[in-house]
């Protein structure tokens, strides 16, 4: 099944055009032409039927013929995770979040982080794409980059919250105490992982400690374990 992103269809539209990005993508790469069918999202949860009525390069124009509601996902996720030094990493995190299944998605930037300028414009094109190959209804929300210490003390209600780094101190196991259905926000570190001060001031505003098992994991393995994590505990 062939499915398109487009944000500003509404269950209202009666026809939605592609600007000439995607429509080329449309018509010269699929190869698809008039009377074709296909889906689209919105990414807030409805796929929308659409047949192609009109086979401008420039301007391909579908008809809206009919929408399907998605229920969400039975959890809520936020990881706030820190840049890698290497962007490639991070976009390999993003796209595997994306497909497990992700809602919101904060780049943190902590006191061992080396890299402190992120492009949202990249990564935001790599979570479409990812959500368009693994026909997801739901867009995870990605935010501006924030430093660690205004976003530990922001307004986190109803969440439960924990903090996954490698110092040897007291900590639990994530898999131990996650449970199924709830609001949650895991924070990952950078490669040098979390300073101790911010481990500490993250206790303070009620992070739970946790590890994600034995092995050192990368910043970007180690978001995609907490994810899987939390996708597994809300299978059943």
């Amino acid at each position: 099944m062939n499915l398109f992103y487009n944000p500003k269809i509404t269950e209202a539209s009666k026809e939605v055009v592609f600007d000439k990005e995607e429509s080329r993508h449309i018509l010269k790469v699929l190869r698809m032409k008039a009377g074709d069918k296909f889906k689209i999202t919105n990414g807030e949860g409805s796929f929308f039927d659409a047949e192609i009525i009109s086979t401008n390069p420039k301007q391909c124009i579908a008809k809206i013929l009919s929408e399907e509601k998605i229920a969400p996902l039975p959890y809520s996720l936020h990881l706030a995770v820190a840049p890698t030094k290497l962007n490639d990493r991070y976009e390999w995190f993003l796209e595997k979040a994306t497909e497990i299944g992700i809602s919101e998605i904060t780049p943190i930037i902590c006191d061992h982080s080396e890299r402190k300028v992120i492009k949202n414009e990249r990564f935001e094109k790599i979570i479409q794409s990812a959500a368009k190959q693994s026909l997801k209804a739901f867009l995870p929300i990605l935010n501006e980059a924030v430093s660690f210490r205004d976003f530990i003390e922001a307004d986190f209600s109803e969440t439960v919250k924990y903090i996954a780094h490698c110092e040897e101190t007291e900590k639990k196991s994530l898999k131990s105490v996650l449970l199924p259905k709830k609001k949650i926000l895991i924070l990952i570190g950078p490669e040098g992982d979390f300073s101790t001060e911010e481990i500490e001031l993250a206790k303070k505003n009620h992070f739970i400690p946790v590890g994600l098992g034995e092995s050192r994991l990368r910043t970007e393995t180690a978001a995609i374990v907490a994810c899987h994590s939390v996708a597994f505990i809300n299978e059943n």
